[in-house]
């Protein structure tokens, strides 16, 4: 076991991080890292995600457009990388980095909308960025390509979650559950007035009371996913320390029997 953790590390190619800075620095327009359509396209999502924060305490018309936006550009941002062949490390931690950022700072909005609510929504937070972080780095650590590929014999839920169709269907649905909760601040007309429907005990709910009542299902499952996700990534990495010492030993004892 440990010999099979070892060859997976070893996988990686190791670059000295002044070489790495250095070919940052010295990288031509034509092969710029930076400026692949797929980063580009992230450039966008982060100023949309802060045109969207700062109308949210006032215009929820545009807070709401600007945040939909940025949340469908990273559907985009993979598609694109796919398409043209750009791919990078960078563009998928940029695309992590921002997702995370975005939605915590809409929680962040909410912790002071809901303040009954605010230590749900700081575990929220707090679970959202200690899963992704543990499972990004065991990831690094193993050897994968990319954080988004997770075998069936690691986890069978997470191979389901990094499924793209699927993906996408509960990133979008946890997202909506949150905007839903934002725009019930704004929404107070039930949709027996707002649309002419007879009234019963769904019309006599606000639009966005209901979308938040379908997503919040969505959002159950992504948190639950995101606690399998950082234990399954505390496993890993324990398993990575144990193969570590176990080789460390095997060192020892072979420099004594010298």
């Amino acid at each position: 076991m440990a010999n099979t953790l070892t060859r997976r590390r070893g996988s990686i190619d190791i670059v000295d991080a002044k070489v790495a800075v250095d070919l940052a620095t010295a990288q031509s327009y034509r092969e710029n890292v930076f400026l692949f359509v797929p980063n580009l396209i992230g450039y966008s999502r982060i100023v949309l995600a802060g045109l969207s924060l700062h109308y949210m305490s006032f215009h929820p018309k545009y807070a709401t457009l600007a945040y939909g936006i940025s949340c469908l550009l990273d559907a985009a941002d993979g598609h694109a990388a796919r398409a043209l062949g750009q791919t990078s490390k960078f563009g998928a931690v940029l695309d992590m980095v921002t997702d995370r950022c975005t939605t915590s700072s809409l929680l962040c909005y909410l912790s002071a909308a809901y303040p009954d609510w605010t230590m749900a929504f700081q575990f929220l937070i707090t679970l959202d960025f200690a899963s992704h972080y543990m499972h990004m780095y065991s990831s690094l650590v193993t050897g994968s390509r990319s954080h988004k590929i997770v075998k069936s014999d690691v986890s069978r839920w997470l191979n389901l979650y990094y499924d793209p169709t699927t993906l996408f269907i509960v990133c979008a649905g946890n997202e909506l559950f949150y905007v839903a909760l934002y725009l019930m601040e704004w929404v107070h007309t039930p949709m027996t007035s707002s649309f002419g429907l007879e009234p019963n005990f769904i019309t006599n709910r606000t639009w966005a009371e209901l979308m938040a009542c379908i997503c919040l299902p969505i959002c159950v499952f992504k948190n639950s996913i995101n606690l399998i996700q950082l234990w399954k990534a505390s496993k890993i990495l324990v398993g990575v320390d144990l193969a570590e010492r176990a080789d460390a030993r095997e060192a020892q004892a072979v420099q004594k029997k010298e």
